[in-house]
């Protein structure tokens, strides 16, 4: 029995030991002292990003304002915009109003500010872990829009160079906020400025074709109303970065509907479209425009009766969007001069294309376009199945 004890009770010590041997290693594969605490310093900072990514908010302190503690090792942090506290962690409603003038300060001088125990003297002095501390201003393209503030028993060395690191840390991010709201508002001025050049030419089309109906085939003149509409109302509505490519194409399809009443038999149409592409995410207001410069300025200016071939193909790691019309073609010349904008003339709508999917895609994601006077014209775009933001639909 003694016996047994005995070797359960070696078994266990060589367990212990194991498992010991086996936290110091892994302790040592973190690599020295230095490099662990710039690892969980960066891990934390990496923690707080997103949230700050969405600009200086209520909810963006609230989400970022426990790691920006553990980034600062003080017992109490506050975040305030120009308003006021936006958040506090470690820190009671009282010493936030103590704080409230340093606060002040910061955001009306733009240089930091020391709090003493005298700023912070409250109704339990005797007891009070926060005795002083930094107050940072919080900065976006050089304007202040808010502070940082870190409270602590006594103050450390170095306490305001480090909130003022963090508060540069915090700055960029809302900075690189402010960046992805100019750039969302730049696409959304560049889809109004778009629907306000294809708009009334469109419309007064439309319009023309469905009176054309209203005597002879009533029926039909009510379809191609209710077609308008949808046109109308997709067209207007709030879009976000991105559509489907079935989105897009429904669109494209109501437009050619609405253009085949007024053409008649003068307009014949190929859509051929590869399943797999249906679902791929692309910026709204690219393909229409392309549809309908080809039916404007190549098919309706021929006498003769014009073919648009519309083909998108599923291309490996692409869908590949071709519009081809047999129309009156373009001078090449002419044709550059739209695409690159110094032409008021033709072309609004593919320079608005091609200037948006470069932005978004890449330079080399830009309109491929082969045309020549009498020759037709062929616009291309490659649109990649899977890129950066794509789920920002």
């Amino acid at each position: 029995m003694k016996e047994a004890l005995w070797l359960a009770l070696i078994a266990m010590v060589i367990l212990i030991a194991g498992v010991v041997r086996f936290a110091f290693r892994g302790q040592r594969r973190l690599g020295t002292p230095t490099q662990r605490a710039a690892h969980i310093a960066l891990h934390t900072a990496n923690l707080a990003a997103p949230a700050l990514r969405t600009g200086l908010n209520k909810e963006s302190a609230e989400r970022s304002i426990s790691h920006l503690r553990d980034l600062l090792g003080t017992r109490g942090v506050v975040v305030a915009d120009v308003d006021g506290v936006l958040a506090a962690d470690g820190v009671d409603v009282e010493h936030c109003a103590l704080l409230a003038p340093a606060m002040q300060a910061a955001l009306s001088a733009g240089r930091p500010q020391v709090v003493t125990a005298k700023d912070l003297f409250c109704s339990d002095p005797g007891f009070c872990e926060l005795q002083c501390g930094v107050v940072v201003p919080l900065t976006t393209d050089g304007d202040i829009v808010g502070v940082l503030a870190a409270l602590d028993a006594a103050a450390p060395a170095g306490l305001l160079r480090l909130c003022s690191e963090v508060a540069q840390f915090v700055s960029t991010q809302l900075e690189l906020a402010e960046l992805d709201r100019s750039r969302q508002r730049a696409v959304q001025a560049e889809l109004r400025f778009l629907r306000a050049q294809i708009s009334p030419h469109f419309i007064y089309n439309a319009l023309t074709a469905i009176e054309s109906f209203v005597r002879s085939d009533p029926d039909r003149a009510r379809d191609l109303l209710v077609q308008f509409a949808d046109f109308i109302r997709f067209s207007f509505r709030s879009h976000g970065q991105f559509v489907t490519m079935a989105e897009e194409i429904r669109l494209v399809d109501t437009y050619l509907d609405l253009e085949r009443a007024r053409f008649g038999d003068r307009l014949a149409v190929t859509l051929r479209v590869a399943p797999e592409v249906l679902g791929v995410l692309l910026p709204p207001f690219v393909l229409q425009p392309l549809v309908e410069n080809a039916v404007h300025h190549g098919i309706e200016p021929s006498e003769n009766r014009g073919h648009l071939e519309i083909i998108i193909l599923d291309a490996d790691t692409e869908a590949l969007v071709t519009v081809e019309d047999d129309g009156i073609g373009a001078d090449p010349g002419h044709l550059r001069r739209a695409l690159s904008g110094t032409s008021a003339e033709e072309g609004i709508g593919l320079h608005n294309v091609d200037e948006r999917l470069r932005a978004v895609f890449g330079e080399e994601r830009g309109l491929t376009i082969e045309t020549a006077l009498g020759a037709g014209t062929k616009v291309t775009m490659r649109i990649p199945k899977f890129h950066a933001g794509a789920g920002a639909k």
